[in-house]
């Protein structure tokens, strides 16, 4: 994995690409999923980190209602304001997209909910991070996270190729140094992996009410809690 400068380069350049893939179907019932996890009400606030060029947002603003109050967090300026098109189109006044480092907590807390998709895997320090989202959280507050990794079903066994030529091509970096080392066997799909597992293992050690489902063959997990009252 590489540094936040090449992240927003990368993504940055694709911006349409990521964002028809974010919205391709069958994705949406993951991200609905991941929502209901939240167990959100009218009225509450919740933090997404890392939310791209905002495919979450409708689902986050239903939730909430027009008193609550919706926070997009996103490194790249090239997706975020994908996503800020799709808040105006909506003429949604409570949902705000923010250019920051999520890795950081750029909001003031306590908040209800924080959410984050497909983004642990490129944390440098993913448990740390998560422990700074939940120390965010309000007594009683929810996180869900909702990842892509290797899948470890023996029927999916043959699809881990695929998967992996999938992470190898949208690996932000140079592409002959993803290719270098994915032929030394360092390829950035064991990295992220080991992310995810820390990121799930900082919402297992600190919350109760624990909950956890795979999709697409186990290829998809989500993790969520809630932070005791």
């Amino acid at each position: 994995m590489v540094d936040a400068d090449a992240t927003r380069r990368f993504y940055g350049r694709w911006a349409g690409l990521y964002d028809r893939v974010a919205t391709a179907p069958g994705v949406g019932a993951w991200r609905a999923a991941a929502t209901d996890a939240l167990a959100l009400s009218p009225g509450e606030t919740v933090v997404e980190m890392g939310c791209g060029t905002g495919a979450n947002l409708p689902y986050l603003r239903e939730r909430v209602g027009p008193d609550g109050r919706v926070v997009g967090v996103d490194v790249t300026r090239g997706v975020l304001d994908r996503a800020r098109r799709r808040v105006e189109r909506r003429g949604w006044r409570n949902v705000h997209p923010v250019q920051a480092d999520a890795t950081r907590v750029p909001v003031d807390g306590p908040v209800d909910a924080v959410l984050g998709t497909f983004v642990c895997g490129m944390f440098p320090d993913p448990r740390g991070t998560v422990e700074g989202w939940l120390d965010l959280l309000a007594p009683g507050g929810r996180i869900a996270l909702l990842d892509a990794g290797q899948s470890d079903r023996v029927a999916a066994a043959p699809l881990n190729l695929a998967f992996r030529a999938f992470v190898l091509a949208s690996n932000p970096g140079r592409p002959r140094e993803r290719l270098r080392r994915a032929v030394d066997g360092e390829g950035p799909w064991a990295t992220l992996d080991e992310r995810i597992a820390a990121a799930s293992a900082a919402v297992t050690d600190r919350c109760v009410d624990r909950q956890s489902a795979t999709f697409a063959l186990g290829f998809v997990r989500l993790v969520a809690g809630r932070i005791p009252d």
